[in-house]
């Protein structure tokens, strides 16, 4: 008798435990919500997705790349809200970010994380943060520049990204030193190197990557503020932020947002306010 119940027993104790696994599973990973048709018609108004991305930043694409190979935050994000709408995902990739913001409030783009500023909440629309971004400083060890708190002095030029959040802030807060726009990142990185700017400052993941192709380079400890990224679209598009608003959370729920941020070696991020 024994052994004809022990089975029944083992069997029984097994369903439960497969029960409890399950229903453990389902607490933990709550299910995507659907997309309502007026917000995948907001979202992708072309029927595409057209994901606005700038070089050189792992916020937004890391490297130039065939688009198989491209890594970046805005590009992974991006391409899983596409998905999501179940519509194909485009990545036009833009000289520079103040372009690429450009494009969105044109309408000549969909989606792009960038700086959730007052400035940009003025001509395109934000979700919540994402994530938070130290600014900081990238310097050569014969700078004058020799921490965060001494960026402002007398005979001192710092550069900085043209159209770029750190152009205006630095702008109005510095007494004395001088600002110098570029362009492009690689051309900041050449000049910081030719010894004709004292530092470059925007945030810190792209000091990172920037000091990385720049020998002797480093990133000085602290920051002079934070950058807080966020999903934007064109303003306007109401039905398709409420959507942006849900995937925002549900994509820091799920961990995607933390593989985005690892597969492009983003550094820098603190804790988001």
């Amino acid at each position: 008798m024994e052994q004809d119940t022990f089975p029944d027993r083992r069997r029984r104790l097994l369903a439960a435990v497969m029960l409890a696994a399950a229903a453990f599973a389902g607490c933990a990973s709550k299910p995507m919500q659907a997309v309502p048709g007026p917000a995948r018609t907001a979202l992708a108004p072309t029927g595409t997705l057209r994901i606005a991305v700038y070089p050189g930043s792992p916020t937004s694409l890391v490297e130039q790349a065939p688009p198989e190979a491209m890594r970046g935050v805005s590009v992974d994000l991006g391409r899983s809200l596409a998905g999501r709408l179940s519509v194909r995902g485009q990545i036009t990739v833009y000289p520079r970010q103040a372009e690429a913001l450009a494009a969105l409030q044109r309408g000549d783009a969909d989606f792009m994380i960038t700086n959730a500023t007052a400035e940009r909440a003025r001509v395109v629309d934000f979700a919540q943060p994402l994530v938070d971004l130290a600014l900081g400083v990238l310097v050569l060890p014969s700078s004058r520049v020799s921490a965060v708190e001494r960026l402002d002095q007398a005979g001192v030029t710092v550069g900085v990204s043209q159209g770029s959040s750190s152009e205006r802030v630095l702008g109005e807060r510095f007494k004395q030193s001088k600002l110098r726009t570029f362009a492009t990142l690689d051309a900041a990185r050449a000049s910081l190197l030719a010894g004709e700017i004292d530092a470059f400052a925007t945030n810190k993941g792209i000091l990172f990557e920037m000091a990385e192709r720049a020998p002797g380079a480093r990133v000085l400890d602290g920051r002079w503020g934070s950058e807080h990224l966020a999903p934007a679209i064109p303003r306007g598009r109401e039905a398709g932020l409420a959507y942006l608003r849900v995937f925002t959370e549900e994509v820091r729920a799920n961990g995607e947002l933390g593989r985005a941020v690892q597969r492009a070696g983003l550094r820098g991020t603190i804790p988001a306010q």
